[in-house]
C-alpha cells in the first residue's frame, strides 16, 4: 500500500476548517436572509424598516431587477449547500482531498475557498 493512500488533513486541521466553514455558513445564511428581505421589501416598498442596512439594500434592490435578486438568492443557497457538503467531508475525514489528483488541496486555497473539491492543478486541467 502506497503512503499516499491515506493522505489527509489532521484532526486538528479539520477542526480548524470546521470552525471556518461553520462561520461562513452562518454569514451566508444571514446574507441570504437580507437578500430575501430586500426581495420582500420590493413588494411593500420597505417602509416598515428604516435601519441603514435595509435602506442600502432597498435602494439597491429597487435598481436590481427581481430576477437578479432571485439569482443572487439561488447562488447564495448553492454556496450554503456546498459549505454544508464540506462539513460532511470533514466528518468523513475526506475534506481537502482533491477529487481528481487525490492529493491534498493547498491550505491557503481552502481558507479562501473552503468548499473547494479541486486542487489548483486539477482546476487548471479542466
Amino acid at each position: 500500500m502506497s503512503k499516499d493512500a491515506n493522505v489527509r488533513y489532521s484532526d486538528k486541521d479539520l477542526a480548524e476548517f470546521k470552525v471556518l466553514i461553520t462561520e461562513k455558513i452562518e454569514k451566508a445564511q444571514h446574507d441570504l436572509e437580507l437578500i430575501k428581505s430586500a426581495y420582500m421589501n420590493d413588494h411593500n416598498n420597505g417602509t416598515e424598516d428604516t435601519s441603514p442596512t435595509f435602506k442600502a439594500f432597498d435602494e439597491g434592490s429597487a435598481v436590481m431587477s427581481k430576477e437578479s435578486n432571485s439569482q443572487l438568492a439561488i447562488r447564495q443557497e448553492k454556496f450554503i449547500r456546498d459549505l454544508k457538503n464540506a462539513l460532511i467531508r470533514i466528518e468523513n475525514k475526506t475534506y481537502g482531498i482533491c477529487r481528481v489528483t487525490k492529493k491534498l488541496i493547498n491550505k491557503e486555497r481552502l481558507k479562501l475557498v473552503p468548499h473547494a473539491t479541486l486542487s489548483i492543478e486539477a482546476k487548471n486541467m479542466q
